[in-house]
């Protein structure tokens, strides 16, 4: 039985997301958390991250751990999420109601993720 469409979506979705941590470092190291350690380690890593386990929710053999990754992935990065509504500096520029409207689509992405185990 082959993969839905959009199954492929969201592996592109979160293998260019990754990537884009390499891409433009500088962008994900303004929004880490100061309380966190080697911010440009940890945006590297979870660049890393989001590749290998978007890549990983296509091999079958792969599918299920790379799901579960992906949810706790998701679930990590709403220390960001909520780091961000802390101060206006935390919030790099965002407009709060887009910081606000992140936390759910975070949940949402967990959802879509949790959908295909």
């Amino acid at each position: 039985m082959s993969s839905p469409w959009y199954l492929y979506l969201m592996a592109g979705l979160y293998a260019v997301a990754g990537f884009m941590h390499f891409a433009k470092p500088k962008l994900y190291m303004r929004i880490m958390p100061r309380y966190l350690p080697n911010h440009k380690l940890l945006v590297y890593l979870s660049g890393l991250a989001e590749i290998v386990l978007g890549i990983g929710i296509c091999i079958p053999k792969l599918n299920v751990i790379s799901i579960y990754g992906i949810i706790g992935m998701l679930a990590v990065f709403l220390l960001v999420h909520f780091y961000m509504l802390s101060s206006k500096k935390a919030s790099a520029g965002f407009p709060k109601w887009l910081l606000i409207l992140r936390i759910p689509l975070q949940f949402g992405l967990m959802y879509w993720a949790w959908w295909y185990l």
